[in-house]
């Protein structure tokens, strides 16, 4: 694929695409994206995994800031906490193929004098309100938000200034921070990112994804845990909000060039598709039944977890 097709696929939004374009024209790009270190690695978190791995195939040099002060603020654990998380983060981010990425530890960056200031006068610049409405998709405990997390969508704002990166990447909850970056950050001399923004997938069960309702698959997961739950998945008959067909889509096809359904020569026999979109098209027309698009899942699924899980469980 050309480096306009991975950066761009499988994402919601990119702003600005021009802004794109020109940037995939100089020869040396960064990007970056962000983690709150704060329990296991999902498929959530795998959506964005997998489009900085797209993102170094177009030629981009990646950050990964294990953003632990954030979770700190974000009350994910003491900072002890959220740092012995952030290593076993590394180690899984690693294993998943994400490989040579440069990795910050937030503290690392965050508690310097030149990063504070730039804190402080962002700060003079962004209202409460707009800081409020920022952290609406991502903080905990909005409805009484503590102090600390109207510093948060700040520090994020920080972080792509002095992490000196061109882009960065996200979900789409993380788009009224990056809004603020680009409004602001010019004020104070930084260039504004380009901004790459991925869905949000849902959860087995078709709602959104939770470790608390336990309808998704983690790292710490086994075959046979992947298998157990992925028969047991949400898989209507159509493509829409369909999580069987999001695990295709944005977990197997991005890391195979084919993709092979086994079945019995009387259910009609083996399938090899070169797409997600060819697979979508198949059972969108009623040709597969939804317990053999959930068998092909979990047969590459677990394919893609088990060196994570060997690694770092």
């Amino acid at each position: 694929m050309d480096p306009y097709s991975l950066v761009t696929r499988n994402t919601v939004e990119i702003v600005t695409d021009e802004e794109l374009r020109a940037l995939l024209q100089k020869p040396v790009r960064r990007v970056y994206a962000g983690y709150e270190p704060s329990g296991e690695i999902h498929l959530g978190h795998l959506v964005t995994i997998n489009k900085l791995m797209d993102l170094q195939k177009a030629g981009f040099e990646v950050t990964v800031l294990l953003a632990d002060l954030h979770a700190f603020l974000n009350h994910k654990g003491t900072l002890d906490e959220v740092r012995e998380t952030a290593e076993y983060n590394r180690r899984c981010f690693e294993a998943l193929g994400l490989k040579d990425a440069k990795f910050v530890l937030g503290t690392d960056l965050q508690l310097n004098p030149e990063y504070e200031l730039l804190v402080l006068q962002l700060s003079q610049e962004v209202t409460v309100n707009r800081a409020h409405r920022s952290m609406d998709e991502v903080g905990r405990g909005m409805d009484h938000p503590a102090v600390s997390q109207m510093v948060y969508p700040i520090m994020q704002m920080a972080d792509i200034a002095l992490l000196g990166v061109d882009a960065a990447v996200g979900g789409i909850d993380q788009r009224k921070i990056h809004m603020l970056a680009r409004e602001y950050l010019p004020g104070m001399g930084y260039a504004s990112p380009v901004c790459i923004h991925t869905p949000i997938i849902n959860g087995l069960d078709g709602k959104k994804m939770s470790s608390s309702a336990g309808n998704l698959i983690s790292v710490a997961d086994t075959e046979e845990d992947i298998r157990t739950k992925m028969k047991k998945a949400f898989c209507p008959p159509g493509i829409e909000e369909n999580p069987v067909l999001q695990v295709l889509q944005h977990h197997i096809f991005p890391r195979f060039e084919t993709v092979v359904m086994h079945r019995p020569a009387k259910f009609g026999g083996d399938l090899e598709f070169s797409s997600y979109a060819e697979v979508e098209a198949a059972y969108g027309a009623g040709k597969i039944h939804p317990l053999d698009l959930k068998t092909m899942a979990a047969d590459y699924l677990a394919e893609v977890l088990a060196g994570v899980h060997d690694a770092v469980v």
